[in-house]
């Protein structure tokens, strides 16, 4: 299959087209723009600044990727986009560029980013991510692997999103969401359990998912505060890689954890 470009498509002078690229009508790329090999630029979806989408993306019409930052601190300069393998981008989503001279929004291989979702400058996501209709991603918010957002859910500036969560839909994450856990709650977002069902599916073993189960029990059921729950994992529970990413979470955390 050889690359295929509507005769109504804009193509600036200094994009870089892969092989078996598709580029719909009235579809926008600008100059600095590369765009991966068998990747499918739907009809009226723009795609511009210094943007890199890699191989076998589809991006559905009237996308919007590349744009400025919305952040009033830009200041000029040099910033960028970077999407990895496989995602797709669905009708209307926004994707834009950093805010920082060197900045980069990020986005792994993988990922479905539904309607009308908004990325904001600096956010950097996983793999396998998916990001349901109307999520709205504030600026410089790290979402790791594996995480589902639930339509209408948000994150707050500076968020971390731990692996293999999950935020309820309509949920507005203000403080970090612990890894292999269940955010939800329309006016208080609370950490509800494991995400046992996503884990499962994951192929992660009865062992851990019990283990994390413990974790749960003892940092939100116990009545202890965050140290002495982390110090009775510590004598309590089995080490395990999980244990030891979820604790090590708690740890790092800047902004609190839900």
């Amino acid at each position: 299959m050889a690359t295929v470009i509507h005769p109504t498509a804009i193509i600036e002078d200094g994009a870089q087209l892969g092989t078996d690229v598709t580029v719909g009508a009235y579809a926008y790329i600008g100059k600095n723009v590369k765009i991966g090999d068998g990747t499918v630029i739907q009809h009226h979806a723009l795609v511009e600044g210094n943007t890199t989408v890699g191989k076998l993306c589809e991006i559905f019409s009237f996308a919007c990727i590349g744009k400025k930052t919305q952040d009033l601190k830009y200041a000029g300069g040099q910033t960028f986009v970077e999407i990895g393998d496989r995602n797709v981008l669905r009708e209307f989503s926004t994707i834009n560029m950093g805010t920082k001279e060197g900045e980069v929004t990020r986005m792994g291989n993988d990922c479905l980013l539904m309607t009308y979702s908004h990325v904001a400058h600096g956010v950097q996501v996983g793999n396998n991510v998916i990001i349901s209709n109307c999520v709205q991603i504030a600026g410089e918010v790290v979402i790791e692997d594996f995480v589902v957002m639930g339509g209408m859910s948000g994150a707050h500036q500076f968020v971390r999103i731990g692996k293999h969560a999950m935020v309820g839909g309509m949920t507005a994450a203000k403080q970090d969401v612990a890894p292999y856990m269940i955010v939800d709650g329309t006016f208080a977002a609370e950490t509800r359990g494991v995400n046992l069902v996503g884990l499962q599916r994951r192929g992660f073993s009865k062992e851990a998912r019990t283990q994390l189960k413990e974790v749960f029990r003892l940092i939100y059921r116990e009545g202890l505060n965050r140290s002495q729950a982390i110090e009775r994992i510590g004598y309590e529970i089995p080490d395990s890689e999980e244990v030891r990413y979820l604790v090590e979470f708690y740890k790092t955390s800047q902004r609190g954890v839900i």
